[in-house]
């Protein structure tokens, strides 16, 4: 009878009890406040429209898209089976302020002007669109991003609407 009581009361106190959000409801919570009024404007391009501006894979690279989106499209760049980089398009029209960050660039890639971030990101801008190499292996260095930023077709990009 002492055990039904205790085991009654048990189960009474555990489902009354609230239970705290696990670190995955925390997260997906911030997410979601850091998304909201972020929405791709209606006029930006289809990122499967991006993917013919991207270089060839060659020289021991493999290229693999990973990311298409409205208004952004994304690869991989890999060298013996390893991200080594990875290459994006993302068109501006969204996000207008980052135009702005290119204002005041001395360096060009391309004929375009170019921005570094950091040690590990480089990225031109073409017309509407911010064209971006990061590094995700150390034997990725700058140099490598502007060479494979070159091999964009920029020209091509710069035209298109």
């Amino acid at each position: 009878m002492v055990a039904a009581m205790l085991l009654s009361v048990l189960l009474l106190t555990t489902a009354c009890s609230t239970k705290a959000p696990s670190r995955f409801d925390q997260a997906q919570q911030e997410s979601s406040r850091q998304t909201s009024g972020q929405a791709v404007a209606k006029n930006a391009t289809q990122g499967s429209k991006l993917n013919k501006f991207f270089p060839d894979e060659g020289d021991g690279y493999d290229r693999v898209y990973v990311q298409e989106k409205k208004g952004f499209s994304e690869a991989n760049l890999k060298k013996d089976g390893k991200v080594v980089a990875q290459l994006a398009i993302s068109d501006t029209t969204s996000t207008p302020g980052v135009a702005s960050k290119y204002a005041n660039s001395t360096e060009k890639i391309g004929g375009y002007p170019s921005v570094t971030t950091g040690k590990t990101q480089t990225s031109v801008l073409v017309g509407k669109y911010q064209v971006k190499a990061i590094s995700k292996d150390p034997t990725f260095t700058a140099s490598d991003r502007a060479t494979w930023l070159e091999k964009f077709d920029l020209s091509g990009l710069g035209k298109l609407k």
